[in-house]
């Protein structure tokens, strides 16, 4: 069984609990969500630029003397084999892996594979066009080395992000991250609202690759 990937490359974690961490990662094809802010639509639209079995896949990271492995997209979990992939990448191999995901797909029976695995599960605010799409099991059932990852275009997603922290009442159960969409809301914004509000244990995060590369460069 081969996997659908777009690119593969080493660079620094640019957010989430691993941020400024080398990393190697793995970006799959395809996704079955359209935010209207994606940075990445060229991951999903153009086709594979290669095909790599799971022993393709593990020997490259393994070749690279990276212990942080990423898995993104896309949606990875849309991948046919990702479990096995996902058993040998946190098994034998040894790997602390973590998985970018969109909240649009179930990732209940994910959850038993390993502890070195973590996922870090977007929630689409109404900005991304996509709320719709999420699935509330997803977030109730998070556990305490997952991430729930905010993006926001403005006040409505903030509004919407706090409702949403509160409903499932995550900061309470995993780590809670929030980031601006890149050029479209002050990140001064982000940090006065938390701090009014009194957020404790809510993240403001940048995209630190975009901040070291341009916003538009690939494999960073």
């Amino acid at each position: 069984m081969s996997f659908q990937v777009a690119e593969k490359f080493v660079s620094i974690n640019g957010e989430g609990r691993r941020a400024g961490e080398l990393a190697a990662f793995i970006r799959f094809s395809g996704c079955n969500l359209r935010c209207a802010w994606c940075d990445t639509l060229w991951a999903l639209d153009e086709p594979p630029k290669e095909e790599l079995t799971a022993d393709g896949i593990i020997r490259w990271v393994k070749d690279t003397g990276v212990k942080n492995v990423t898995l993104t997209g896309g949606e990875p979990m849309l991948q046919k084999g990702i479990r096995e992939l996902l058993v040998r990448l946190s098994g034998d191999a040894g790997l602390r892996v973590e998985v970018e995901t969109n909240g649009a797909v179930d990732l209940t029976p994910f959850y038993g594979i390993s502890e070195r695995i973590s996922y870090t599960v977007d929630y689409k605010c109404p900005g991304s066009g996509m709320e719709g799409r999420m699935l509330g099991r997803n977030f109730e059932r998070i556990r305490e080395w997952d991430t729930v990852k905010f993006v926001v275009t403005d006040h409505h997603d903030l509004e919407r992000m706090f409702e949403v922290i509160g409903r499932y009442r995550l900061t309470e159960t995993c780590k809670v991250y929030v980031s601006p969409v890149f050029g479209r809301i002050d990140p001064k914004e982000i940090a006065e609202e938390l701090i009014g509000r009194g957020m404790n244990d809510v993240r403001l995060q940048l995209q630190l690759h975009k901040l070291i590369w341009n916003p538009e460069e690939r494999g960073v």
